[in-house]
């Protein structure tokens, strides 16, 4: 996935407000950009790191400018939440999941459960249905991927609804996709949201499977990498060999 909007480099002031940051843009103009990223952003706020910028060219914009990646150490990270569903999508139909491949049809931002929307919903071609939530991981330990990075009470809901559509007899996915590539494992952060870490042993109870992936994040673009370990405590893994589809 290419950045539909021409980009520039700033440095980081700060952030705040969960939606705002202050950044300086090349020649030097201090300005506050959206950072369309509400979660704890641990690791990636500090004070003088370089930052991609989106410019959005529009007059109806309060803020011209969106953050789109950070350089931590060596390492881009795509902070930008509202990109993963695109970027695991495009993965998909690309054939660069193998677990999610063969679906004959894929929606987005279905409605189901209780007022919800799943993020990509895979029909097969006996149209069993495989819902898919995506969730986009940026805080990392120790090269260990981990989410969420705040309390997601809206996160837990939706492993629960993933759980009713297990037991109403459809396939069911969490799909991690790590924003960096300085990981090698993924786990749920029981250390920060303990309530969510018990829902994905719930879910993984109910059937609900869990794929990690690592992303290929550079202001060249966004595109699914690898697969990582998952910590199986925590979650089941589909392999490839199990893929709800049939290969094409």
């Amino acid at each position: 996935m290419q950045f539909e909007h021409p980009l520039l480099r700033a440095t980081l002031v700060r952030r705040y407000k969960r939606f705002l940051a202050d950044v300086v843009i090349e020649g030097g103009e201090e300005v506050t950009v959206h950072c369309p990223n509400p979660g704890g952003m641990t690791g990636l706020m500090e004070p003088g790191s370089e930052l991609i910028l989106s410019d959005r060219l529009s007059p109806k914009r309060k803020l011209r400018y969106s953050w789109e990646l950070v350089r931590v150490g060596a390492t881009w990270v795509c902070i930008n939440t509202g990109l993963a569903n695109s970027v695991v999508h495009e993965g998909i139909l690309g054939g660069l999941i193998p677990e999610l491949s063969g679906a004959s049809r894929v929606e987005t931002e279905v409605p189901y459960g209780q007022g919800s929307r799943i993020d990509l919903l895979l029909h097969d071609q006996e149209d069993q249905l495989t819902f898919v939530e995506v969730k986009s991981v940026t805080l990392a330990v120790d090269e260990v991927a981990l989410f969420p990075d705040s309390v997601t009470a809206r996160g837990k809901k939706h492993l629960e609804e993933l759980g009713r559509m297990v037991e109403a007899g459809h396939k069911a996915v969490i799909f991690y996709l790590v924003n960096r590539e300085d990981c090698s494992m993924f786990r749920p952060a029981k250390e920060i949201d303990p309530a969510y870490a018990e829902a994905c042993e719930k879910a993984r109870s109910q059937g609900v499977a869990c794929l990690s992936y690592q992303a290929r994040v550079s202001p060249a673009g966004i595109e699914v990498g690898g697969k990582i370990s998952t910590d199986l405590t925590r979650l089941q893994e589909p392999s490839a060999s199990n893929s709800p589809y049939p290969s094409r």
